[in-house]
């Protein structure tokens, strides 16, 4: 069997798009949906890992995401920090919603499917390799000469759909054992691609 990987781009309500990629070690299918339950009906049986891109657990000491205390920072957050990678705290604003919802899609998926979830941010594997984050054309040209995409299916995406592709990337890099897992197991990690030796 040829397992496939789910890379999902989520937002923080059901109000706006989330991004969805199928893939092997190919992009099968790139597309938006809204709703949790649509997002649970892309998942199918020979699914082997879902890469989510939000944060998936609480800082050690915080028991809500609207507790009012100083931990705003996750060691995986500290070690991006430390990359110098950027990215938006879980108590800043809109990310509580996000953190809420991506903690809550992991359950669901776990309970439902039994398979691996991990987190991953587009912003890091674009930075990695040196993709500007936002520019659509040299993303899709990136994916494109990884092989990971097909020059015949290329369309007008969405940042949400190139941000899906980006989470299934990392999620088939970490099947090929070709990442990083940052920060601590029982806290939560968030997987990123080894950076190239130069």
């Amino acid at each position: 069997m040829v397992y496939k990987v789910v890379g999902i781009d989520l937002s923080g309500s059901e109000k706006s798009n989330t991004g969805i990629c199928i893939s092997t070690n190919k992009v099968i299918d790139v597309f938006c949906v809204r709703k949790d339950e649509e997002i649970l009906q892309s998942i199918t049986e020979d699914v082997k890992i879902v890469g989510i891109d939000a944060p998936l657990s609480l800082p050690y000491g915080r028991k809500s995401i609207h507790e009012r205390n100083k931990s705003h920072f996750r060691k995986c957050d500290l070690e991006l920090l430390k990359m110098k990678i950027k990215f938006f705290p879980i108590t800043l604003g809109p990310m509580r919603m996000l953190t809420e919802r991506g903690i809550r899609l992991k359950q669901k998926i776990i309970e439902k499917f039994n398979i691996e979830v991990i987190e991953v941010f587009p912003g890091a594997t674009y930075d990695i390799f040196g993709v500007p984050r936002k520019s659509r054309p040299q993303i899709i040209n990136f994916f494109i000469n990884q092989k990971f995409l097909d020059p015949s299916s290329i369309r007008d995406f969405s940042q949400d759909e190139l941000d899906a592709i980006a989470c299934a990337f990392t999620a088939f890099l970490y099947m090929k054992r070709k990442t990083v897992k940052l920060g601590d197991e029982k806290e939560g990690t968030i997987i990123i691609p080894k950076r190239n030796k130069k």
